[in-house]
């Protein structure tokens, strides 16, 4: 029977991820002495099979991991789609707290509750994806003493979040995919060496906010300094939140970003408001055409003429924002 994890590792991953992820699981022994939680980003609507494929992959047993059930050793927890995965008190929480970097399940919420939790008995992985989530969950995993390895970004599919890691964490490892697996057993052969050091049970404000408790959001705000910046999620306020050379964001309800994300969700917003107004424009535009009709039938040529021009306004608006949407790029065009 797989005994309580004294030690976690915890892996993150986006796009092109699934690939590096069998490769770790690959190279994990059936008698791995930690206990594993995988974050992987998927649609909230379709269901994963991904504790199955990296069963198969290695020789660890997967499973989406359970609200409340043990953390253990010789296993892999997978976080469920559109929940939360955190650790606290040695047991799982899988929660549909706020989205943060515009994702749920984030990858930071689980390193960040792990670094609470084990300290410096924590190592973080870091795998394929495009932007930041994870990097600041590995920067806590670095305060607290833990260890983070990072895949090569020159073999990634999508290097986004490996090479971000980099540039702000420093991280202790940067190696490809399938030498992780190994890496880790050697890492955490030299903790099995050193003095225990058990689980300290603190759940921090950030990981609160990840679970969406209460008395998190029900204080006056998430703490360091109003930015002057809307939540691209649900419109409120966000605060900046200083961790140094990365720039990060909440918002009173716990919406969490980077400033990449930030900036990628206030382009999804962009595009959207784009669209709402082609839509309004073009609705004008007929409508104008119609009332116009019927003034002309009615032989009110004044008001005919009015719409006529008003439809003429709202179609030549509507041709500058249909060339606007044909021209636009995303955050990195």
């Amino acid at each position: 029977m797989a005994e309580t994890a004294t030690s976690v590792v915890v892996v993150g991953a986006s796009a092109g991820g699934v690939e590096p992820l069998k490769a770790v699981a690959a190279g994990l022994p059936d008698d791995f002495p930690a206990a594993v939680a995988v974050v992987l980003h998927v649609p909230a609507d379709v269901p994963s099979r991904l504790p199955e494929i990296l069963a198969r992959a290695g020789a660890l047993p997967a499973t989406h991991a359970l609200d409340g059930e043990p953390l253990c050793d010789r296993h892999i927890y997978v976080a469920p789609p559109d929940r939360h995965l955190v650790v606290a008190d040695g047991r799982l929480s899988v929660v549909r707290g706020p989205a943060e970097n515009g994702v749920r399940p984030a990858i930071d919420p689980l390193f960040r509750s792990a670094a609470s939790a084990f300290s410096r008995r924590v190592v973080a992985v870091l795998l394929s994806g495009t932007l930041s989530d994870g990097v600041a969950g590995a920067l806590a995993v670095s305060s607290r003493g833990g260890h983070v390895i990072v895949q090569d970004p020159a073999e990634a599919e999508f290097p986004g979040i490996p090479a971000n890691t980099i540039a702000h964490d420093h991280p202790d490892w940067v190696v490809p995919a399938a030498r992780i697996g190994a890496l880790l057993v050697d890492v955490l052969d030299d903790l099995g060496k050193q003095v225990e050091v058990s689980e300290n049970g603190d759940m921090t404000l950030e990981t609160r906010y990840a679970v969406l408790d209460g008395e998190a959001i029900e204080r006056h705000g998430p703490g360091g300094t109003p930015s002057g910046f809307g939540c691209p999620t649900c419109g409120g306020a966000l605060w900046e939140i200083d961790e140094g050379a990365l720039l990060r964001f909440r918002c009173r309800v716990g919406h969490a970003f980077g400033a990449d994300d930030v900036i990628a969700a206030q382009s999804g917003n962009l595009d959207h408001a784009l669209w709402v107004a082609l839509r309004a424009l073009l609705e004008r535009a007929e409508m104008c055409v119609r009332v116009a009709e019927r003034s002309r039938a009615s032989s009110a040529s004044a008001t005919a003429e009015r719409f006529d021009r008003l439809a003429r306004e709202a179609f030549r608006e509507a041709d500058t924002i249909r060339n606007v949407l044909l021209e636009r790029h995303g955050p990195e065009g």
